[in-house]
């Protein structure tokens, strides 16, 4: 007996096929083979019963007609496409779009890892396609298609053409956009602290921070009272008044769920949310070492199978000794509303398979993530660290310093994992700081009273790691969403990245300010978690998906009808401001246009004046204009004018769309390139990317390349130097390899 498996990507098809005997055939779908058409809605909407309309794409007929005739010559497929919801749907659209008569046998299967155990295993167990999992990722589907064919159109006609709106990434960018204006908004508060360098009797040195004054909490706003407390603790005596000692104990966190594991790879490992699931995909599939590395990386479950927990007590034992394994297993429970139990966490599909055992064979990054996963994993099942937390009060006059300390007396899970933080105060308050011996009621000599100026900080703003967070804890999106919402919002220019963090765009300042106004049940936090809510009721068969997408729809359709009426395009694309048009004398009012906000005269179409609504932009443009006065296009002749793209300013032809020319800019370091001495180094932008790399100006014929910045000042050797980028900058000479500090 013939049997066709049916897997989702070519990598997964092809380590299946090594667990398989001959008499079994693994083909891949690769991904999704049938979706709601593009050019138009898709979905029976006059019927009221919302059946969408669904067609095979246009990249997958291809692949199809292979696989339908592999499934007409076998006996049986075997549907294994990916256990989540998502997965559940894939495969019962390859039933539709194959054609498979409901005479053949069509077992479903699942498993959490890519295993020989785990297949095989999944091959004697197979169940039946689950309806309910495929009619909760149908609602989700037709809901999120109403919302954007509904509500896309309305921007193109009063912001402008190409925007689009989406039911989770609209709330996504409001976040943005909100703790972007608590930012702007912030207003920092002046204060002062005083510390105190302090020696023991026995000549060891320690820092203290001015806790209280005359018993209540230190609050010095202004430079003159950190001065008044300088001056009034000259010639003091400073006295231990108080030590407290506590055994404090530290529990290791969870394994991970997706949401928690793409947070700790970008504050650990610096990965965006796309690259840790596009690695972890990798690791799952298991191509390189011909087995699954990891467990499905799609999960929102923290569940640990029996099997694997025993695995890894085993392997703690052995690597950390049996004083590092707890008495009892640790299990945990998702307190998250609608998290899938049957799931399991993401863990090593081997514990015993250590990282370091594994570096020669994968690819640095997939390593480093797979090393993360492993010690991670191990940590949850190993002991609770015990630390030595003490906190020493030392008194002057009616003045109170605080030293506080902790010494690790059991690392327990520390030896085999250390916590990622989200700031660098986080980090700073659960450093381990060492205090020396010091005895109550001891004299400790002043060595030094220093007073610091800061201001309070406004709050930080998201990045991809902490938005995921703030996405799972308010109940919006679940584990497949997380990566397409936070690309999809920065693909379609509504936030863009800076330093890491996520900031709006003017673009996407707009949008949100036009949904929040208009349609604020969309994006509302409160709604869009009740919506996720109500598609995990339609998993579990509680309620019917047609039934809850008419009660979405109806008063939705009837909003957007009457604002497509009632909005005015200029009262949401213009404001007005006090500038007045130095050519014509009419108002200026800011617009948004595609590369974001700018004035413009009232006056448009018959006068065009506009100017940049940056001030500093504005100067350089005025400067640019000044340079280019009385040059003309050398192409067609007419003058040339500064205009403004996506990246910033340039010169071009005035006579554009007629002549096309464009000034190329020069980024030359006047650095002669090392690989064929005719070219100078310049900067350049990759096409797809945008991300600056430097290379050779006689290209093609050169391809020198490097993405690390070129220093004007050779080495020694007569090297090109580069600065490497990254936590420890250095400076390295590409022909000698020598390495230098930054500070040289």
């Amino acid at each position: 007996m013939k049997k066709l498996v049916i897997v989702e990507s070519p990598a997964k098809a092809r380590t299946i096929t090594k667990f398989l005997s001959k008499d079994f055939t693994v083909r891949a779908s690769m991904g999704h083979v049938r979706d709601l058409p593009k050019s138009k809605m898709g979905i029976d909407i006059e019927t009221g019963s919302f059946l969408p309309e669904y067609i095979v794409s246009a990249d997958k007929t291809k692949v199809i007609a292979e696989l339908k005739k592999l499934a007409d010559k076998a006996d049986e497929i075997i549907l294994a496409t990916d256990e989540d919801r998502e997965g559940e749907a894939i495969a019962w659209h390859l039933l539709a779009a194959l054609k498979i008569p409901k005479t053949k046998k069509t077992p479903r299967i699942v498993f959490h890892e890519i295993t020989k155990e785990a297949i095989q295993n999944a091959i004697k167990s197979p169940r039946e396609l689950d309806r309910n999992l495929i009619d909760a990722q149908q609602a989700r589907r037709v809901l999120d298609r109403l919302v954007g064919y509904e509500l896309s159109p309305l921007i193109w006609k009063k912001i402008r053409y190409g925007l689009s709106a989406g039911r989770v990434q609209s709330v996504a960018v409001r976040l943005i956009v909100e703790r972007e204006r608590e930012i702007e908004a912030f207003n920092p508060v002046e204060y002062w602290t005083v510390g105190a360098h302090f020696e023991t009797p026995r000549g060891d040195k320690f820092f203290a921070e001015l806790a209280k004054i005359d018993a209540k909490k230190a609050e010095i706003k202004k430079k003159n009272e950190a001065e008044k407390v300088e001056l009034d603790l000259r010639g003091a005596e400073f006295r231990v008044a108080k030590i407290d000692r506590k055994e404090r104990v530290r529990h290791p966190a969870p394994p991970f769920i997706t949401s928690t594991l793409q947070a700790e790879a970008a504050r650990k490992l610096g990965f965006s949310v796309k690259k840790t699931m596009m690695l972890a995909q990798k690791l799952y599939e298991g191509e390189d070492l011909g087995e699954g590395l990891i467990t499905y990386m799609r999960t929102d479950s923290t569940n640990l199978a029996e099997s694997a927990v025993k695995k890894a007590r085993s392997v703690i034992s052995e690597k950390f000794g049996k004083n590092f394994v707890p008495s009892e297993v640790r299990k945990f429970t998702k307190k998250a509303k609608g998290a899938q139990e049957a799931h399991e966490a993401i863990r090593p599909t081997d514990p015993a398979r250590f990282p370091e055992a594994l570096k020669a064979q994968l690819e640095n990054d997939a390593w480093r993530l797979y090393e993360l996963i492993w010690q991670r994993f191990l940590a949850c099942q190993m002991a609770d660290a015990l630390l030595d937390q003490t906190g020493v009060d030392i008194a002057a006059k009616n003045y109170t310093f605080r030293a506080t300390g902790q010494i690790v007396k059991f690392a327990g899970w520390l030896a085999a994992y250390s916590v990622g933080y989200d700031s660098d105060e986080e980090a700073a308050e659960d450093s381990e700081k060492l205090l020396p011996e010091i005895l109550e009621n001891e004299i400790q000599k002043l060595l030094a009273l220093k007073s610091e100026q800061h201001f309070t900080k406004p709050p930080a703003r998201y990045t991809e790691a902490t938005l995921v967070k703030k996405l799972e804890a308010e109940g919006i999106g679940r584990p497949s969403t997380y990566a397409p919402t936070i690309s999809t919002i920065q693909t379609r220019g509504y936030v863009e990245k800076l330093d890491r963090a996520l900031a709006p765009t003017d673009t996407g300042k707009v949008v949100n300010d036009f949904l929040v106004q208009h349609f604020p049940k969309i994006v509302d936090l409160q709604f869009t978690a009740k919506m996720e809510a109500e598609f995990d009721e339609i998993a579990e068969g509680n309620s019917k998906w047609n039934a809850m997408i008419g009660e979405f729809y109806k008063p939705f359709h009837s909003e957007v009808e009457k604002k497509t009426e009632t909005i005015k395009k200029e009262d949401v694309v213009n404001e007005t401001t006090d500038e007045i048009c130095d050519k014509c004398g009419k108002p200026m009012v800011i617009k948004l246009g595609r590369f974001g906000k700018f004035l413009s005269c009232s006056g448009y179409p018959d006068c065009k004046n506009a100017k940049p609504l940056d001030k500093k932009q504005e100067a350089a443009e005025v400067e640019m204009n000044a340079k280019i006065a009385g040059q003309t296009c050398p192409q067609c002749g007419k003058p040339l004018s500064v205009k403004r793209g996506r990246f910033g300013m340039f010169v071009g032809c005035s006579g554009y769309p007629d002549c096309k020319f464009i000034e190329k800019k020069s980024n030359s370091l006047g650095i002669k390139c090392p690989d064929c001495g005719k070219g100078e180094i310049t900067e350049k932008f990759a096409k797809k990317t945008r991300k600056k790399f430097w290379g050779c100006t006689n290209y093609p014929d050169c391809k020198f390349a490097s993405w690390d910045e070129p220093q004007k000042t050779p080495c020694e050797c007569g090297g090109i130097v580069v600065k490497k980028l990254g936590k420890q900058q250095k400076l390295v000479c590409l022909k000698c390899s020598k390495e230098k500090k930054i500070e040289d």
